[in-house]
C-alpha cells in the first residue's frame, strides 16, 4: 500500500495556499466548485468525507481477481507464473488478497490496502471504487482546453474529474487532486444520470473525463458514456494512457475521443519523472489507433528532461510509424510547478523546433501547445498549406473547411467536425 505524504491537514492547508477549487470554495482560475454546476449536496468545506464513509457506499470495482473467489488455475494464473503454483490441486491463501487488473502497476493487495492510485481498496477479498459517483471539480471548457483541436472544434466539453492517479509526475498541474486520497475532499454521491444532464442543460454536447487521470474512476465514466451517449453526447477521456488492454477496450467501444499524454520517448524519463513505464503508454496509443476511435497526443516539453532533438525525433517517428501520420500531435509548453518549480518555462523556440521535427517525420499535423496566438496553434492543409482552423487562444476563430475538406483545394482533413 502506498502512503499519503500528508496528513490531511496538511493537504488541506497546502491546498488552501494555493487556491485550489474544494467543496464549497471557489477558484477563479482552477475549475468551480461541484455543486455550483450539479447543485449537489454540499459538504464541509475543506473537512473531507471519512474513509469509513465512502467506504460504506463504495461498489465493485472491475477488472481484478481475488485469492477469495478464484476458482481455477486460469484466475491463479492471473498472479502467478505456471511453474510458481503448487502441485496440489488446492491452495489457501491466509488472507483475502485482490489484484486490480486496470492499469499497468496491477498492483496486489492485502485485506485493507488500496493501490496506487489511492482510489481502489480491497475489502474482504473484493475490490471496491472509492471515487465511483464522487466528482470533486467540474467546470465547461473549450474541446480546445483538453487540448482536442480535431474533435467538434469550438464546442463545449462538460468536464469532471476525480481525486486519484496511478502516475506520480514531477511537473502535474493539477497535483492538488492527482495525488490526493478521496477523503481529502468532501463530496457528494452524483450518479451518471445526473452529470449528463447537467451537460445537456449547460449545452455541452461533450462530455469530458480529466483532471485526474480518469482510469482510476473508469467505472464511472464507462457508465456516464453510455448514457450520454442515448442522449447524442460524445464522451472523450483525457489520459496518461498507462491501463491495461481490457479496460481501455471497454472505454474504446463507449468512448468518441481519447487524448493521450505520450510524456517524452524514454524509459529513464518516464521512472525517473514520472514514476511510472513507458512501454504500457504506447501499447495504449496503438491500441486506440486500432480501434478507430479518435485519437490526439500531447507531449509537455520540459527544458532539459525529455526536450532533446534525439528524443522528438524519435517519438515522432514511433507516432507517424505506429499510430499514423494522421493522429494530431500538441508540443506543449511547460510552466514550472509541483516539483519542477526549479525549470524554467519552455523555450517558444523549442516549441517550433519540435514541430518542426514531427513534421519534416512525415506528422500532418503537429501543434505549438499553450501558446496563445502562436501560428503554430492553427491547423493547415497538408497539401495546399491554407489555414483550414484558425484559433485564438482556446477558441476557434475560422473555419475553412466544408464536408471535413480544405474549401481550398478539396484535401480531406482527418477529425470528428460534426
Amino acid at each position: 500500500m502506498v502512503n499519503c505524504r500528508w496528513t490531511r491537514r496538511d493537504f488541506l492547508n497546502a491546498a488552501a495556499s494555493c487556491g485550489v477549487a474544494l467543496a464549497g470554495g471557489s477558484s477563479l482560475a482552477g475549475p468551480a466548485p461541484l455543486e455550483r454546476l450539479l447543485a449537489s449536496p454540499a459538504g464541509g468545506a475543506g473537512n473531507g468525507d471519512s474513509l469509513a464513509q465512502l467506504l460504506r457506499a463504495a461498489p465493485a470495482a472491475r477488472y481484478w481477481v481475488s485469492t477469495k473467489t478464484a476458482s481455477s488455475v486460469g484466475d491463479c494464473l492471473s498472479c502467478h507464473a505456471r511453474e510458481e503454483l503448487p502441485a496440489e490441486a488446492e491452495h489457501a491463501h491466509e488472507t483475502a488478497t485482490v489484484r486490480c487488473g486496470l492499469c499497468a502497476r496491477n498492483c496486489t493487495l492485502a485485506d485493507g490496502e488500496r493501490g496506487w492510485c489511492h482510489a481502489r481498496v480491497n475489502v474482504d477479498g473484493e475490490l471496491r471504487s472509492l471515487v465511483y459517483g464522487r466528482p470533486i471539480t467540474v467546470h465547461v471548457d473549450p474541446i480546445e482546453k483538453k487540448p482536442f483541436y480535431h474533435f467538434l472544434p469550438g464546442k463545449n466539453a462538460f468536464s469532471l474529474g476525480t481525486s486519484g492517479c496511478p502516475l506520480r509526475c514531477k511537473f502535474c498541474q493539477n497535483w492538488e487532486i492527482s495525488q490526493a486520497r478521496p477523503e481529502d475532499y468532501s463530496s457528494g454521491l452524483v450518479a451518471p444520470e445526473r452529470v449528463v444532464d447537467a451537460a445537456v442543460s449547460r449545452r455541452s454536447p461533450v462530455i469530458a473525463f480529466t483532471y485526474n487521470e480518469p482510469t482510476v474512476f473508469t467505472e464511472y465514466l464507462t457508465d456516464i458514456a453510455r448514457l450520454g451517449r442515448k442522449r447524442k453526447q460524445r464522451s472523450v477521456l483525457v489520459s496518461c494512457g498507462f491501463m491495461n488492454e481490457a479496460p481501455l477496450a471497454e472505454m474504446c467501444e463507449v468512448l468518441d475521443g481519447i487524448k493521450i499524454d505520450l510524456k517524452g520517448y524514454s524509459e529513464d524519463f518516464y521512472r525517473d519523472v514520472c514514476g511510472a513505464t513507458l512501454e504500457p503508454v504506447l501499447r495504449s496509443i496503438k491500441q486506440v489507433a486500432a480501434s478507430g476511435t479518435h485519437l490526439e497526443l500531447v507531449n509537455l516539453v520540459v527544458p532539459t528532461l525529455n526536450d532533446s532533438e534525439r528524443m522528438l525525433t524519435e517519438l515522432a517517428k514511433w507516432v507517424v510509424g505506429e499510430a499514423g501520420p494522421d493522429v494530431p500531435v500538441h508540443f506543449t509548453r511547460f510552466h514550472p510547478d509541483y516539483q519542477l518549480r526549479h525549470l524554467p518555462p519552455t523555450p517558444v523556440a523549442t516549441l517550433e523546433r519540435a514541430r518542426a521535427i514531427a513534421m519534416t517525420q512525415g506528422l500532418r499535423y503537429a501543434f505549438v501547445g499553450n501558446v496563445p496566438g502562436h501560428p503554430g496553434t492553427h491547423t493547415y492543409c497538408p497539401d495546399c498549406g491554407k489555414v483550414v482552423i484558425e484559433r485564438r487562444g482556446f477558441f476557434v476563430g475560422a473555419m475553412n473547411l466544408e464536408n471535413g475538406r480544405c474549401k481550398s483545394c478539396k484535401t480531406e482533413i482527418k477529425g470528428i467536425w460534426s
